[in-house]
């Protein structure tokens, strides 16, 4: 159960804090766009199973790869996507957490 809670804590949770305190003249697009991070997570409708729970995303789907993630941190560069980089980060940063409950539970 705090497995559960802290991933989607961070997945659902910190999209709505951030888009709140951060964009407060924006803050329903703000958060939309933040909770639209959770999109990457169509690229686990190429794995099979599609759901594993002792499966560490991270560099397993394609949009949780190393290499993605270094364009999600290039995104928060510029202005103009910089919020859709922060919402790629939010969720791979509940997909690192997740990870490393799996980790020490082994």
């Amino acid at each position: 159960m705090t497995r559960f809670a802290l991933h989607y804590g961070i997945h659902l949770i910190l999209p709505v804090l951030i888009g709140y305190f951060f964009y407060p003249n924006q803050r329903l697009r703000a958060i939309l766009i933040l909770l639209g991070g959770l999109l990457i997570d169509l690229d686990h409708l190429l794995a099979h199973p599609v759901y594993d729970p002792s499966r560490c995303s991270i560099g397993f789907h394609p949009l949780h790869s190393y290499l993605a993630i270094g364009g999600y941190l290039l995104l928060t560069c510029f202005p103009k996507t910089r919020i859709f980089g922060i919402a790629l980060l939010i969720h791979i940063s509940a997909d690192v957490a997740d990870c490393l409950w799996l980790f020490l539970q082994a």
